[in-house]
């Protein structure tokens, strides 16, 4: 198997575009070399299953030689880990306030952005299995506003996690003043499993913003049509990742109609065309692989291997 420079691809963009068709094709193509490579969804619409025809859940499964799936639920995640951090809570506050920490945790659990960051943390441990067992992790991303709150989220929850610590640091100081005059106290200021909790989860996200400014170590794709509203929508959102330094390795302007579709096609041949002069114009330093419409929706691997065939200038 050649070297892979790349271990981290994304795939992005409008719902109905096609990324996850993309998402599987690339990581096929992958799998085909050699390349131990594990697919990834975060999408809600849960459409990797039928597209690969594998019964994929939130659980690590094979789909073939060389490639492995898995479906991400949000929900599910983000009880798992609202539920870790509880468990960590109740472990060091007084069972007095028991029942209030478990409702503040219910609270948390329906309040926004608690899927978005139990995504994140799923990420970051899918992330950590680079090289164990996998040499590649292609993700299929949900509808791009979503992601582009999620890919935010290492810079804006670093600082939030800095800032926690800090302020758990000026707490523990108390606690040790407090503790000269009480052992239990002093013990659990010296190894205060808040500290080393926020900490872990500080050098976690700082570890998953290394790979995503990183262009060597992984780049974003965005799926588009040759259309007005998923051209605008992919600008902006190729604003917003260059801005957050995450690499924006090309475009994929998928289910092209071809010229000898007839004259029935005639004037959607010619809105195509001024589209896809405008994809050049407007992102023409980067890679575009065009795509022709298929005569079909791909389901199973069969047809997937037949798009992955098109998906090699994408890895160089």
């Amino acid at each position: 198997m050649e070297k892979m420079n790349r271990p981290f691809t994304f795939f992005g963009g409008k719902g109905g575009t096609g990324k996850t068709t993309c998402s599987a094709a690339y990581a096929a193509m992958l799998a085909r070399r050699g390349c131990k490579t594990l697919l990834v969804s975060t999408d809600p619409a849960h459409s990797l299953s039928d597209i690969v025809g594998a019964a994929l859940d939130n659980t690590v499964r094979p789909i073939r030689e060389n490639l492995w799936g898995i479906e991400i639920d949000a929900a599910e995640e983000a009880r798992r880990y609202i539920g870790e951090i509880q468990d960590k809570m109740l472990a060091i506050v007084s069972p007095v306030i028991v029942d209030e920490i478990k409702q503040q945790m219910e609270i948390a659990y329906t309040s926004p952005g608690s899927e978005e960051a139990a995504i994140f943390d799923k990420f970051v441990e899918l992330m950590d299995t680079l090289g164990n067992p996998y040499e590649a992790v292609v993700f299929d991303t949900a509808p791009t506003g979503h992601t582009l709150r999620l890919l935010s989220l290492p810079k804006i929850l670093g600082a939030w996690i800095e800032n926690l610590i800090a302020k758990r640091r000026k707490s523990v100081a108390l606690f040790e003043m407090v503790g000269k005059f009480d052992k239990d106290l002093m013990k659990r200021a010296v190894n205060d499993p808040v500290i080393e909790s926020l900490t872990r989860r500080q050098q976690r996200f700082e570890r998953s913003r290394a790979y995503l400014t990183n262009p060597e170590a992984s780049a974003f794709f965005f799926v588009l049509n040759a259309e007005r509203m998923p051209i605008l929508e992919t600008a902006r959102a190729v604003e917003l990742l260059e801005k957050f330094g995450i690499s924006v390795g090309g475009l994929v302007v998928n289910r092209i109609i071809p010229p000898e579709a007839g004259d029935f096609f005639a004037d959607r041949l010619a809105a195509q065309e001024e589209y896809l002069q405008e994809i050049e114009r407007r992102f023409g330093g980067r890679k575009i692989l065009r795509l022709p419409l298929l005569r079909s929706d791909v389901r199973g691997m069969e047809q997937v291997g037949a798009v992955a065939d098109l998906m090699e200038s994408l890895s160089l």
